[in-house]
């Protein structure tokens, strides 16, 4: 029986219009949509476990383990919960998962014990699986991946086929495209993880939509370093690779000396991801633009995403690169495509894709701004969540089908999106608002900074100060940051008052910079 805890908790107030014959959720369920599309040669490329699979291979493993699964006890609507690093066994345990009607709960490889612990807890999963060393290795229920106990290995041995003759392994009740299909957790930097649920058909229509969105073809091929638990790895990595089809090249961390060489020898084409990636990839030992002329597509989502970074990567790289914004909540509503200008892809974060809508509202009153003017930006659409497990979390975080992202944003005249920062991204210094965004925009724009995160500290005086924590030339001092700011005509109490120089700037799981860490480390420098 499905736990409670797994069931949808929003409604979306377009099912119907969503539903109907030809609409966004008139759509199979992923495993149908996903095993109906044959791709000549390999489809998933994990170089650290020295596996190449092609399009065959791939769906006999899955067969295989989903199984191996149901011998396990795993049935319709259960929750298989795993921590790995970012590979082929993930790839197959989500096929496989969606193959018997469970639902995939993947977990953070960098997520802590008592982190996992109330992640399982909320969960209730039939399955744990873990790579050796990992917290969850230590559930006594937890099945061993690639760590020598076999457990992993025997489910993927040919089992008998159940005994209703289904030789692909599906559950004896298939599963809907209504049906919950992946939980994933936040990876916010702040508060604890909430688990967000999603269904076949809001991921089958986003994988879909973003294929034709980034004008992907088989001949593509991405090079997938975000985890395979966070959003971006799921969709750009699993399922869009699954949809197109096209190869999807893994690494189970992110090295920009091995990313290069992967580049190079895998004919990578596609890349998405936070700016850190691009910033260490073009700032490593050995980069040039022959290593990397395969490249043609660079989409960047995140915090810390500056005109001036956008500029810096499509010169170094050659390729087009463009901004892109999405949550845990809904993956990639806005972006934008072939049709549009270089100034869209590098001064905004793009329009909406498919049928998502954006309202900027005033946060108190739920009014909405007016054109240019600054808000918490609300969304809705196909590819919105069916809300968190915890019903109260979607209560306050869905207004009349409305999603709340706490990200203060502009819509101009043209509907394109800029973020400008999070509501709680604000320093307040002698009673001024700082947007830590525009200090960081005016940071990176100067040319000896790489990359730069402001973060707020207290100050008996001022109230907060303004620390800007860079990885820059050591030549941009605080007299320099100061006549810069100057000269580009900010505001003075937007000036940092400190500078602290880092070599590279700690990140959360998913590649975003990790700004309680900057606060930790600030407060002790």
């Amino acid at each position: 029986m499905t736990p409670p805890t797994l069931r949808p908790t929003h409604t979306h107030p377009d099912a119907d219009r969503y539903t109907a014959p030809g609409g966004a959720w008139d759509v199979p369920t992923l495993d149908t949509m996903m095993s109906a599309v044959s791709r000549q040669g390999d489809t998933i490329v994990d170089p650290s476990a020295g596996v190449r699979f092609d399009a065959e291979e791939v769906d006999d493993r899955v067969t295989a383990l989903a199984i191996g699964l149901r011998s396990a006890g795993v049935a319709k609507g259960d929750a298989v919960a795993w921590q790995l690093p970012n590979g082929w066994a993930s790839v197959l345990l989500f096929r496989a998962c969606w193959r018997i009607g469970a639902v995939a709960a993947p977990l953070h490889a960098r997520a802590g014990a008592s982190e996992t612990e109330r992640m399982l807890h909320s969960l209730s999963p039939s399955a744990v699986l873990a790579a050796e060393g990992l917290p969850l290795a230590s559930n006594d229920r937890c099945i061993g991946v690639r760590d020598g106990s076999g457990g992993f290995e025997e489910l993927l041995e040919a089992h008998p086929p159940p005994s209703n003759g289904n030789a692909r392994g599906e559950a004896t009740e298939p599963a809907l495209p209504e049906d919950p299909a992946v939980v994933l957790f936040t990876s916010g930097s702040g508060g604890a993880p909430k688990a967000a649920l999603h269904t076949h058909r809001g991921l089958a229509y986003k994988a879909r939509c973003m294929a034709r969105v980034h004008g992907l073809t088989p001949h593509d091929c991405v090079l997938m370093p975000a985890p395979l638990a966070h959003v971006s790895g799921l969709l750009n990595g699993v399922l869009i690779p699954g949809v197109v089809p096209m190869r999807s090249v893994l690494m189970d961390a992110w090295n920009p000396e091995r990313a290069l060489e992967l580049i190079e020898r895998e004919h990578v084409t596609f890349m998405i991801g936070p700016p850190t990636f691009f910033v260490t990839l073009m700032d490593t030992p050995g980069f040039s633009p022959r290593r990397v002329r395969s490249l043609r597509l660079v989409s960047s989502g995140g915090a810390g995403i500056t005109p001036a970074f956008v500029e810096r990567a499509r010169d170094a790289l050659g390729a087009r690169v463009k901004r892109t914004y999405g949550s845990t909540e809904a993956p990639t509503v806005t972006t934008s495509d072939t049709a549009d200008d270089v100034e869209t892809a590098t001064t905004t974060d793009g329009h909406s894709t498919g049928e998502a809508e954006l309202r900027v509202v005033d946060p108190d009153s739920g009014a909405d701004r007016g054109v240019g003017e600054a808000g918490e930006l609300w969304l809705r659409g196909p590819e919105l969540f069916a809300g968190y497990l915890d019903p109260e979390e979607t209560n306050s975080a869905v207004c009349d089908g409305w999603f709340r992202t706490g990200d203060l944003a502009t819509l101009d005249r043209r509907g394109r999106l800029r973020i400008v920062g999070r509501i709680k991204d604000v320093i307040i210094r002698a009673g001024e608002n700082v947007s830590v965004s525009v200090v960081e925009n005016l940071l990176e724009a100067h040319p000896a900074v790489r990359q730069a995160v402001v973060v707020g500290t207290p100050d008996e005086r001022l109230g907060e100060m303004v620390v800007a924590c860079v990885v820059a030339e050591e030549t941009f001092d605080l007299e320099t940051c100061r006549e810069w700011f100057v000269e580009q005509g900010a505001a003075r109490f937007t000036t940092p008052e400190r500078i602290v120089h880092l070599e590279t700037l700690p990140t959360l799981a998913a590649g975003k910079p990790d700004r309680a860490a900057l606060v930790a480390l600030v407060a002790q420098a």
